[in-house]
């Protein structure tokens, strides 16, 4: 009773409604990654900034309204041992309700043309795969 009582009224069950920075966290504690180890690893390398224990468990029980700053960010990243892209995408997921997803493997030019791309209407991206493919056969001919 008392779990209902201090979880926040989200119209769902507490389990979940965690967020995913709450849950990145839980899953490196239920890996048997304790809180205390993490504190002492909670150190964002640009500014120095430690996070402390109670800080870390606090973002599994009761996150609060304002997300962690950058250097907190850094420093929970180095904390649960992933990447800060990783930490900083949980985060937006958790307090922006935007979802990331990750174009892993390609550089900055794809991954600017695909988030160019992804604001687009559905008529313009049949456009545009129409073009790429067509440059794809006129390609392979050529070989």
């Amino acid at each position: 009773m008392t779990a209902a009582a201090t979880a926040p009224d989200t119209g769902t069950e507490a389990p979940s409604s965690r967020g995913a920075l709450s849950k990145l966290i839980q899953d490196a504690n239920d890996r048997g990654l304790s809180y205390a180890k993490m504190a002492g690893r909670a150190s964002d390398p640009e500014t120095g900034l430690k996070l402390s224990k109670p800080y870390l468990a606090r973002l599994v029980t009761n996150p609060g309204a304002n997300p962690p700053s950058p250097a907190q960010l850094r420093a929970i990243a180095a904390a649960i041992q992933t990447t800060e892209r990783r930490v900083k995408a949980a985060a937006a997921e958790q307090w922006l309700e935007y979802e990331a997803t990750e174009l892993a493997g390609y550089g900055d030019n794809v991954r600017i043309i695909v988030g160019h791309l992804a604001g687009m209407p559905e008529s313009e991206l049949r456009r545009w795969r129409a073009m790429i493919e067509a440059d794809e056969r006129a390609r392979r001919d050529n070989d």
